[in-house]
Formats: C-alpha cells, structure tokens, sequence
C-alpha cells in the first residue's frame, strides 16, 4: 500500500498533472473570450445602418480587428521575455520558464472575469496579453514544460514521455473545450453568461501555478554522453566540409521558405476561422463554439496518432507533404461552409496536419483586413487564399525531398563501389 502511494504521489508531482490543468483552463478561456467579445460587439454599427446584414459585417470587422490586435501583441512581447526565462532555465532555475507564464495566465482570466462583472471596457484585455507576453506566454510555458518532461526520463523512454504529454494537451484541451460552451451558458439571477464559466477558469490557472510552485519535481540534468552525437559526426567525417555545408545551406533555405509560406496560412486561416463561425450562416452559439474547439483538438490527436502509424510506412519528407496536403484541402473546403457539418468535415480534411509554427507578425494584419474587405462578395476568400499558400509551401518541401533521395543513392552508390575494390583487392 506504501508503494502504490508513492507512486501515486510520484505521479502526481509529475508534469502530466499540470499540463491537464492548464490546458483545461486554457480552452475554457478561449471560449469565453470569443464569447464575450461577440457580445460587446453585437450592437457594433453605423449610425443610420438599421439592416442586420450591415450590422452583422460592422460586427465582424470589430470583432477581427480585437483579435487582430489581440494576437500581434500575444505574438511580439513575448519574444525577448521568453528567450530571458529560457535563459534563466538553462542555469539551473528549470521551474521559472513555467511558473512566470503561468502568472500571466492566471491573470488574463481574472482580467476577463473583471471585464464580464463590472462592465470594463473589452479592451482591457489588450493589457492583460501585454502582461501575459511579458510573463513569457506560451512561447516560454510550453519549452519549459517539455524540458522538465525530457529532464524526467532516460534515453530509452525520452520520447515516450514526451509523446505522453503532448497526448495529455490534446485529451485536455478536447475535453475543455466540449464543456466550456455549457459551462458558458450556465446563467442564476446573480450571475450573467459566462461568469461561471470565467470562475472555473481562473480556479484550474491558480490551481496550475499552484502545483508548479509546490508539488512540481525538478530533476537535474543528466551526465549521461548523448549516444546520438558520435553518428552524427562520424557521417559527416564522410562527406567533404564544403560540400556538406553548401547542402545544409540550400535545405535551410527551403525548409525556411515552406515554414514561411505554410506557418502564415495557418496562422492566417485560423485566425478568421473563430470570428468566421459566429456570421451567417453558421451563427454559433457558446455550445457550437465549444465543439468547434474540441474539432481542433481532434485534430491534434489524429495528427498524433497519423504521425506514430505513418512513420513506420514513409519518410519524413513524405508525412510533412500528406500534412500539407490535407491541410490545403480541409481549409479549401472551408470557403465555401454554409452548414456546421460542413465545417466538421473540413475539420476532418485536415486530421493529419503536422504541427508547424513560426512567429509570423506579418499574416495576422494582411488576413484581417482581406476578410474585411471581402466580407460582401466571398467571405470565405481568405481561407481559399490559405489553401493556395499551404500548396506553394509543399514545393520547396518536394524539393528537398528530391535533393536527398538523389543524396542518399549517390551514398548507396559510392558505398557499393567501395565494397567491390575491397573484394577485388582481397
């Protein structure tokens, strides 16, 4: 009974835990957020402009702009407080690159929570994302989180532990996200929509913090040589400096190049994606929203599970491509939604979707003010112009993929021929 205690507790000290409680609390926010700036908007018209049609873009472009505004401040302060903190991290101090952003998120939900019971100004959240880039946001939680998990395992089950807390993030973000939209419409005589929804929220962040802060074990680095370091340097004895550099060069350039073209078509697309749902003629409510949230975690899973079963099959190369591609096609299809299960069938088109982030300040702007000015004659525009972004990033991926085939046979080639002048020589 002792033992099973201790594990128990083992467990409990884990990362695991904290990642569900975040996560949890995050997804709620999200919704809540949505919401709530769908409600201070829904009287954003034109004096004179009585129709609803009309009143129903005023809404939108307000609703894009916050968001736009929202995301490029979550997008540029963190960066220089998230490479400090790592930096902080990296001397010993493992558990601040988690706690610091954890306080910004606690108070972003209290912000809201305070926006929705006094009556504040919508904008007060555009300060709380300023102190939440400042805390590090989840530029600085997420890297810590994964390197208390790598400092917590062995190099035999390093990424089975990894690949358990990104499966921990997606279990909880779906189910956080299927209850926030019932949680949002919970309503007393004391309480407004969305109340308790922000209490329950701003609880499971203090909770994190909390848990962080005192029940989180940190272990110190491990001595252990990295097994993987002589490989790599006894292939690249092999092949000339020069040669070797030059090809590096050239794959960067196009990875950078895919990861640019394919990051801002995500970024951009998703961007919309939240104010899309709330126009006609899907009209979203809070339960809607949840669901389409939880689709987005199912597709964080799916592409978990894709990723383990195809990897076995095809390359690397090959995977990011199917990626791509179902991305671009999932996003088309969402340009021409006009029914919910419409929208969860593009969600399905896009199932195997790789994780590919980068900082892009540049997409957010552009996509709101494109959906802005083709809100009368085809909303749905931008994400079409996503999915043609999403394909011409799988050229210069084709083109590396290409380049180390031909690679790996000129080896396969030379390693041939050099084991016949053996055996002649013998």
């Amino acid at each position: 009974m002792s033992s099973w205690c201790r594990s128990a507790f083992g467990a409990v000290r884990g990362v695991e835990p904290l990642v569900v409680l975040e996560q949890l609390g995050t997804s709620l926010f999200d919704t809540a957020l949505l919401m709530v700036v769908k409600d201070r908007y829904a009287d954003a018209t034109h004096p004179g402009t009585g129709t609803r049609a009309c009143g129903e873009d005023e809404q939108q472009k307000a609703m894009s702009d916050f968001y736009m505004v929202n995301n490029l401040i979550a997008q540029l302060t963190p960066i220089v407080p998230a490479l400090l903190l790592a930096k902080a991290g990296d001397r010993g101090w493992r558990r601040v690159p988690v706690v610091v952003p954890l306080c910004g998120y606690l108070l972003s939900s209290v912000a809201l929570l305070q926006v929705v019971l006094f009556g504040l100004p919508i904008q007060v959240m555009f300060g709380a994302a300023v102190f939440l880039g400042i805390s590090g946001g989840f530029c600085a939680y997420w890297p810590g989180v994964m390197t208390l998990a790598s400092l917590g395992s062995n190099t035999e089950n390093r990424s089975q532990v990894m690949m358990r807390v990104e499966l921990m993030y997606g279990v909880a973000g779906l189910l956080g996200s299927l209850l926030s939209g019932h949680v949002f419409l919970l309503y007393s005589s004391s309480v407004g929509h969305g109340t308790v929804l922000l209490y329950v929220c701003t609880l499971l962040n203090l909770l994190s913090l909390i848990h962080a802060t005192v029940l989180l074990q940190v272990r110190q680095a491990s001595s252990e040589p990295d097994e993987s370091s002589p490989l790599l340097l006894h292939s690249s004895n092999s092949v000339p400096a020069e040669t070797s550099s030059r090809k590096s060069t050239v794959n960067m350039v196009l990875l950078f190049s895919a990861a640019i073209l394919y990051g801002s078509s995500v970024g951009g697309a998703v961007e919309i994606l939240a104010v899309f749902v709330i126009k006609e003629p899907l009209q979203w409510n809070a339960a809607q929203v949840g669901y389409g949230n939880a689709a987005g975690f199912v597709v964080f899973l799916t592409s978990f599970l894709g990723a383990v079963a195809f990897r076995r099959c095809v390359s690397d190369v090959v995977l990011i491509l199917i990626g791509m591609l179902s991305f671009a096609s999932g996003i088309y299809f969402m340009s021409f939604v006009t029914a919910s299960y419409m929208f969860y069938l593009g969600i399905t088109l896009t199932a195997l979707q790789l994780a590919l982030r980068l900082p892009a300040l540049a997409y957010i702007p552009a996509f709101t003010k494109l959906y802005q000015r083709t809100l009368d004659w085809f909303p749905g525009f931008v994400f079409t112009l996503s999915s043609i972004m999403a394909v011409m990033g799988m050229i210069p991926i084709s083109v590396m993929g290409c380049r180390w085939s031909r690679h790996r046979r000129s080896q396969e080639t030379e390693a041939t021929t050099e084991t016949r002048h053996a055996d002649k020589d013998n």
